[in-house]
């Protein structure tokens, strides 16, 4: 899996952007609502990246944070009826901290206003991110953490955040998380803290 390219930015569009690494060119679909946001062309830049894969196309998604990239991955993979075009629309029309506040909030009509986005399927996301993966929690106590929760909580919270976007529950990832962190009681980082998790899980 590619999970970042470093290159040189050689052509912005709407919706993509081409990147020169050592001389071979990348397309990369992003949710670029301001084209400008990533860079200008001939700047050299870091794109986090997914790379999908479907019978007969592989198609390269980029992303500007691990945030935007967590928040993808927990849509098309634990959200029925939500591909990766859909997921890449609610990035591109709200970014992902507004659209989070939304499920958290519940709040339809804002959600509904995503391009691409039914009545139904609005009410479908908001169902299975609060009822079935639990995910608003972790959610709500990460919107707290600048003014009511200690930096090892806020890293704690953001390494189950991404265990759940990989596909695990919220038990488990709460559980393999406060394990990781009796065994290092002075983490330095959320990834640190996901990788001694994920050795847990495995």
């Amino acid at each position: 899996m590619i999970t970042f390219l470093n290159g040189v930015l050689a052509e912005i569009l709407p919706n993509r952007v081409a990147l020169d690494v050592q001389g071979v060119g990348y397309q990369i679909n992003m949710p670029l609502g301001n084209p400008d946001s990533l860079g200008k062309i001939g700047d050299q830049v870091k794109v986090l990246t997914h790379l999908h894969v479907r019978e007969q196309e592989m198609t390269l998604y980029g992303f500007k944070s691990s945030e935007e990239r967590d928040l993808f991955l927990l849509l098309i993979n634990r959200v029925s009826g939500i591909g990766p075009k859909v997921a890449m629309s609610i990035l591109s029309s709200m970014g992902s901290a507004d659209f989070k506040h939304a499920v958290v909030m519940g709040d339809l009509d804002t959600l509904s206003r995503i391009k691409g986005l039914g009545k139904k399927t609005v009410e479908r996301i908001v169902l299975e991110l609060k009822d079935k993966i639990g995910v608003t929690t972790a959610w709500e106590t990460a919107a707290g953490a600048q003014s009511s929760t200690s930096s090892e909580d806020s890293l704690k919270n953001d390494a189950v955040l991404a265990l759940i976007s990989l596909g695990y529950k919220q038990s488990e990832a709460h559980r393999a998380v406060a394990k990781a962190c009796a065994n290092s009681p002075a983490p330095a980082n959320a990834d640190d803290i996901l990788r001694a998790a994920l050795r847990l899980l495995q």
